[in-house]
């Protein structure tokens, strides 16, 4: 039995088993019922771009490299290329970053006119890769005054022997390394907000359950008892309480409880579905997908519960589903399916005319607000790729499995 797409981070994998079909037979039949979603065609007038002073308004920023050995170099052309730079010669670049020769990295930055040095800097800790991801962000930040992305960590699921089972890796996909071995379909990982740890939804305690991983320790807790559908956590950076989808009173409700599940309150009470719950920073709004006014649309309702208002997504179309708010509260991206193709897109927080990014599904945004890391499909497998919003340069990140998807950019 296949989930639809409008249960997006539900788990939407094929149920392995017998007796995974049948334990979650009762929680998942109302999803059978849903309605075909209303299609729509997407638009994207040619003024429709998105304009940020701190983004240089999408220009890319010329800059050069020289003297670094091809390994390096090949790091960081991917680093900067997704971080808004464009890789030229020297003659035509607004900044200079030139490798010193030694045993060691050594490297300086310069602006092309005046030969201004920015920074000069050794680079003497770590392996070669962590330490061109270190000297890439330094760039970043002398640039833009913003922290780089070279050095942080997305989660996702890959499919081993037929098992979709938990991946960690570094933004690019090196150094990935499998969390889960379960052999049984994992779906949804979600990083709890500035520790090594995750939650995600498994089967294999028998039912899909939400667990809670330490990665550190391989500690792991199982948060949810219910009966039926337990999926899609989510945890506030700042008010520490957890959303999920629970369907133990008929379909498939928002629901947010302590960290560890406890003390669950029910804030939706419809008969359609909800699911993809994702909290504003600042822990105080929930935005989620629902069925309740016809078709997969995006709402937003106070974490402490109220009504849910209807977020304008303009003449985007399809089913919209799958958000993900910005670090920085300003932007949701998400996706929309119109004909079994999926489409990356952002509208502000406060709701919009959606702007069309790429194809594309499962957006997460990077701690800078300006990346997301996303699935699409490519010579008939499910790739993960590090999108710049500003520039819409794309660039695929290393394949661990034949299938990967559901990324989430660690924050």
């Amino acid at each position: 039995m296949l989930l639809p797409t409008f249960l997006c981070k539900a788990i939407d994998v094929t149920l392995s088993s017998r007796s995974e079909r049948e334990s979650s037979h009762r929680g998942l039949s109302i999803i059978l019922t849903l309605l075909i979603m209303c299609s729509g065609i997407l638009r994207l007038s040619a003024q429709q771009e998105l304009n940020i002073d701190r983004w240089n308004d999408g220009e890319e920023v010329p800059i050069s490299l020289s003297g670094f050995p091809s390994q390096s170099l090949a790091i960081l052309r991917f680093d900067l290329e997704v971080q808004g730079f464009e890789i030229v010669e020297k003659d035509q670049a607004s900044y200079s970053l030139q490798g010193i020769q030694g045993g060691r990295l050594e490297a300086r930055l310069t602006h092309t006119r005046g030969e201004d040095v920015i920074f000069r800097k050794a680079y003497p800790n770590g392996d070669q890769r962590r330490k061109v991801h270190a000297l890439s962000n330094d760039v970043v930040e002398a640039v833009f005054g913003y922290k780089g992305i070279a050095q942080t960590l997305v989660s996702f699921r890959g499919k081993v022997n037929g098992y979709w089972e938990i991946f960690v890796s570094d933004f690019d996909g090196y150094n990935a390394r499998q969390v889960t071995r379960d052999n049984s379909n994992v779906a949804a990982p979600t990083w709890v907000p500035d520790q090594l740890a995750l939650y995600y939804t498994t089967y294999k305690v028998g039912g899909p359950n939400i667990i809670s991983h330490d990665l550190r320790s391989g500690n792991r807790q199982r948060i949810t008892r219910n009966s039926g559908l337990n999926t899609s956590a989510a945890l506030s950076s700042k008010s520490n309480r957890l959303a999920m989808i629970l369907s133990k009173s008929g379909s498939p409700d928002l629901y947010v409880a302590n960290k560890d599940g406890s003390a669950e309150i029910r804030l939706t009470r419809t008969r359609e579905v909800e699911a993809c719950p994702c909290w504003s920073p600042d822990g105080k709004t929930l935005c989620f997908t629902s069925g309740a006014q016809g078709g997969a649309r995006l709402f937003t309702m106070p974490a402490s519960g109220g009504r849910a208002r209807r977020l304008k997504t303009g003449a985007v179309g399809g089913e919209i589903t799958e958000p993900d708010w910005s670090p920085d509260g300003k932007w949701i991206a998400f996706t929309s399916m119109t004909g079994g193709v999926g489409r990356i897109c952002v509208i502000e927080s406060s709701g919009g005319e959606a702007i069309v990014l790429t194809r594309g599904e499962d957006p997460s945004w990077a701690p800078n607000s300006r990346n997301l890391v996303f699935m699409r499909k490519k010579n008939g497998r499910k790739t993960l790729s590090v999108l710049d919003v500003p520039t819409k340069q794309v660039k695929d990140i290393r394949q661990t499995a034949r299938d990967q998807s559901q990324p989430s950019w660690a924050k």
